[in-house]
């Protein structure tokens, strides 16, 4: 008798993951654990170089006599280019290769890296950050993308549990690596320490990591790659530029405007093309609109927090770079912990996703709220709503990235993780503008000192007593800000859950249905016979 592609023993030899039919189920990879940790290592370097740059601005500031727009040019050239090419670096990947785009993203951004640490201007800086923006964007699809290739479904959730707790671990890393380095050697030295890393992740993926690739031989969309780009780009730099120019200045009134003109084409053409590389049908999928959904908001509040979370502790508490990033690891190691032992993975087996969101959600607002109200109680308070966002974060995320990644076709890994990571990059960017700008606006009104911020209002103070003041209403501000975003955090899970569990319900009628249609004739089946339709 033959055997079926779903059939095949799982003995055979490791096989490509794309090389089966598409409708063959998938076999996890004989290292798929190693391999795990070989693009776990490539994500971390990513990762640190997110938030190491923070601590090094004084530096750069006194030894390059960087200007304030040099400054933000350094930090925002990296995030700009990289969340302007993941949709189109996701595709990349999916067309031609998976496993080469990862080789390609860690080229670039350790060659970048170089750049950076012997740059001699700031010029010579924002350039190589750009181009270690390029690596990156490669790096965040094609590692996702490769996780949901080499692990079965049953096993997903777990290796994606582990990949966000590698996201949280390199988020508190970055400022603790970051003052390390500098407290030691010279600023350069933030950007030299990826090379290692980086050489010790490409000799790794390229003895362990398999290649994959969508074989269906789509043709490249150059012009949706491209439209992609500079819709997602002018979009993002609009977020940026909102605090510093004003919400409606010239500069962000035409970058939202291209922004909205260029996307409109994008998803006009993307329609009208028979090899989208965004497939608009995906939003048609309640699971896949849910997910995302709640990730816009998710991001929105938090990224929004723990950034003016950070100021909090260095200029309200007094803490310097290193002991402000000490002081907020307890949220990454409360992931890590929960993570790596398969503890959230197992809470979220037993809830199921729609209740796993919710109560994620619900605890990483419940840590908001706690650092919000008990800010006058010193750090104490502060703990408590780390511990909660990492709880929350540990059960929420990871079933968060995988409602999306399994609502998106798996030939098409790349492209989903190329939305998950630009619809983060999306929230992220606009809760540290609007979050911060409701912090600025309720500053401004409690503070009587006419200053840009809270630094410059302290040094404009003439006693103690203002000193106070002043402080005082940086909290009152922050407090605002953080509740705020606790409840954009808790509305993205209730929305998230909602859409998920119909979603849910809807698969179950399918089955169901498909259960009748084997057990009945068409004209035999009990509730198409009675024209019954009882779906939601």
């Amino acid at each position: 008798m033959t055997t079926s592609s779903q059939e095949q023993p799982a003995a055979a030899p490791d096989p490509s993951p794309d090389s089966a039919p598409a409708d063959a189920v998938p076999r996890g990879h004989a290292r798929r654990w190693l391999i795990l940790g070989v693009i776990c290592l490539a994500q971390l370097t990513v990762l640190l170089d997110n938030t190491v740059l923070n601590v090094a601005i004084p530096s750069l500031t006194r030894e390059m006599d960087a200007s304030t727009a040099d400054i933000q040019w350094m930090i925002n050239a990296y995030s700009l280019v990289q969340s302007g090419l993941l949709l189109s670096a996701g595709n990349a990947a999916d067309r031609y290769g998976r496993r080469k785009m990862l080789i390609v993203g860690l080229a670039l951004f350790g060659a970048g890296s170089l750049v950076a640490g012997l740059a001699q201007s700031s010029g010579q800086l924002i350039a190589a950050r750009a181009g270690m923006g390029v690596g990156g964007a490669l790096l965040l699809t094609t590692t996702l993308a490769v996780v949901m290739q080499i692990f079965t479904p049953e096993e997903q959730p777990k290796a994606i549990g582990i990949w966000s707790a590698v996201n949280s671990l390199g988020f508190a890393a970055g400022p603790l690596v970051g003052g390390f380095m500098l407290n030691h050697f010279w600023w350069g030295s933030i950007f030299l320490i990826n090379l290692p890393v980086v050489a010790l992740a490409l000799a790794a993926v390229a003895a362990y990591v398999p290649e994959s690739r969508n074989r269906q031989g789509d043709r490249p969309d150059l012009v949706g790659a491209v439209l992609s780009t500079i819709g997602m780009t002018a979009l993002v730099f609009a977020i940026i530029s909102g605090p510093e120019h004003g919400w409606t200045s010239g500069t962000v009134a035409v970058s939202a405007g291209t922004a909205a003109v260029v996307l409109g084409v994008f998803a006009y053409w993307e329609s009208r093309i028979p090899y989208p590389m965004l497939d608009l049908h995906f939003f048609r999928n309640r699971r896949f609109t849910g997910a995302v959904g709640g990730l816009v908001l998710i991001t929105f509040g938090m990224g929004g927090a723990l950034f003016l979370l950070t100021q909090y502790l260095q200029f309200v508490l007094g803490y310097g770079p290193l002991e402000a990033g000490l002081r907020t690891a307890p949220m990454a190691l409360t992931v890590v912990a929960l993570n790596f032992t398969g503890v959230g993975t197992k809470w979220s087996a037993k809830m199921g996703t729609p209740l796993s969101i919710a109560v994620g959600m619900g605890l990483m607002a419940a840590g908001l709220v706690s650092i919000a109200t008990l800010t006058g109680h010193g750090y104490g308070g502060t703990l408590l709503g780390l511990v909660l966002i990492g709880a929350g974060t540990a059960i929420g995320s990871p079933v968060m990235a995988h409602a999306v990644m399994s609502s998106v076709p798996r030939e098409k890994a790349g492209v989903g993780a190329g939305i998950n990571g630009t619809l983060a990059e999306f929230g992220n960017g606009l809760g540290v503008a609007v979050l911060g700008a409701v912090l600025n606006a309720r500053f401004a009104a409690l503070v009587p000192v006419a200053a840009a911020s809270l630094p410059a209002a302290l040094a404009a103070a003439g006693s103690d007593r203002e000193r106070a003041e002043i402080t005082g209403a940086f909290s009152s501000g922050l407090e605002t800000s953080l509740l705020v975003g606790s409840v954009a955090v808790l509305l993205g899970g209730l929305i998230a859950a909602s859409l998920l569990r119909r979603a849910d319900r809807v698969d179950a009628w399918a089955r169901r249905d498909g259960a009748d249609a084997q057990a009945f004739p068409p004209d035999r089946n009990p509730r198409r016979r009675e024209g019954q339709d009882e779906r939601p």
